[in-house]
């Protein structure tokens, strides 16, 4: 089952325009986890099954998700290139970043 086409990010109430709000204007309020530091276990695609991921999260994350839409928080995963990871550590500014 293909992923759904990511949303422009300028589109009002997308996920990306929401994130970036919400980290703006209440960043204490947002949690940010590493992903990485979470996976129980995870497997590629093949032939029976899409790739997975098992992460353990807290048990409110779970009821939440479960949950009626309209109550639920927005849970995210969002993903940092490692060629934008490595811009932010540089100290060089490129042309293209001014």
């Amino acid at each position: 089952m293909p992923a759904d086409p990511p949303a422009p990010l300028e589109s009002p109430g997308s996920p990306s325009a929401t994130l970036r709000q919400a980290l703006e204007r209440f960043p204490d309020k947002v949690d940010v986890a590493d992903v990485r530091r979470l996976v129980l276990d995870a497997g590629r695609r093949n032939d029976k099954r899409p790739a997975y991921l098992q992460v353990a999260v807290p048990d409110e994350v779970v009821k939440d998700l479960r949950g009626r839409p309209e109550k639920s928080d927005l849970l995210l995963f969002v993903r940092i290139p490692r060629e934008t990871l490595q811009r932010l550590e540089s100290r060089i500014v490129l042309p293209t970043e001014l």
